[in-house]
């Protein structure tokens, strides 16, 4: 497919923007903390996502572990990390897929899934030979590659991808990575072109389209502003935002104090107001005390 060779192979990954070049097929871990072989911390339904996503019955939910991201106050840092998961073939990830689809999930949802693109990839299309028919929900931090993407048309239905910063400097204090938004705002370029506007079923689920999530961090009220209005301004109503409260300090972030606190009401209030003055109508908003812990899994791996 176009843009395939621009994103290495195994031997030499330049699957994400970080373009490590780790022989992953060797054992070498790259700058996602993984080697080549398929690693799941978690599948099960997951109640904790948009309405349209979770319905009724939950999103059927691929945690996977490593990410190339590595940002500093990561919810699910355990994973992220590395330090849990199960390595598992590619015809088991194709059987958790139906698995999960048995169990009356509203959808396979793939998180953090882009540094195992290949075999996720020949794992969809092995499930759907063999009776999937749920829509793929593709759940990403958004710092992809735009050729990476597009390896997943036809295969990926709904895009839910965060959109961090604007800042370079915010991304690269605590992601490192001062080209954050560019790389990301190309990738969900890409993913909307894919998916195109919001599809919904009967029951309210969504069945093709994008929602893009924007967590709002302790004091960075003016890059949120810019991230919303630079959404809404560029997409419309042609994309779904959800502007999120839920960010949990947690052990990790003691380097970076200005992290070591919840976002007040009235940081998150401004933001979701300025959202309505802008004219956003087609959005979600966290209400209540969302910033919890317990809003992460235990990464035990259930179901793998």
């Amino acid at each position: 497919m176009t843009g395939a060779k621009t994103l290495g192979t195994m031997e030499h990954c330049l699957l994400c923007p970080r373009e490590c070049g780790a022989d992953r097929s060797g054992g070498q871990r790259g700058r996602c903390r993984m080697a080549d072989r398929l690693a799941v911390a978690r599948a099960a339904l997951h109640m904790w996502e948009e309405p349209c996503i979770t319905g009724e019955r939950g999103s059927g939910t691929v945690f996977f572990s490593g990410c190339p991201l590595g940002c500093v106050y990561c919810q699910n840092h355990e994973i992220a990390a590395g330090q849990a998961g199960k390595e598992i073939t590619t015809e088991r990830l194709a059987e958790i897929f139906l698995e999960l689809q048995g169990k009356g999930a509203e959808n396979i949802n793939l998180v953090t899934a882009g540094h195992f693109l290949f075999p996720v990839k020949e794992a969809l299309l092995l499930a759907k030979k063999k009776g999937l028919t749920l829509p793929v929900v593709y759940n990403s931090g958004g710092y992809e590659k735009p050729e990476a993407i597009r390896q997943l048309e036809g295969l990926a239905d709904v895009y839910l991808p965060d959109l961090k910063y604007m800042s370079s400097e915010l991304s690269a204090r605590y992601s490192a990575a001062p080209d954050y938004f560019d790389v990301a705002s190309q990738a969900i370029a890409q993913m909307v072109r894919q998916a195109g506007p919001p599809v919904f079923d009967e029951r309210g689920i969504m069945v093709r389209g994008v929602i893009v999530r924007h967590l709002q961090l302790p004091g960075c009220l003016e890059d949120s502003k810019r991230i919303i209005r630079y959404l809404h301004e560029t997409y419309g109503d042609s994309i779904y935002i959800s502007i999120m409260n839920q960010y949990t300090p947690l052990p990790q972030v003691r380097a970076w104090p200005e992290l070591c606190r919840r976002v007040t009401e009235r940081e998150y209030g401004k933001l979701v107001d300025y959202a309505i003055d802008l004219g956003v109508e087609n959005g979600f908003i966290q209400e209540g005390d969302t910033a919890k812990e317990s809003f992460i899994p235990p990464f035990d791996a259930e179901g793998v």
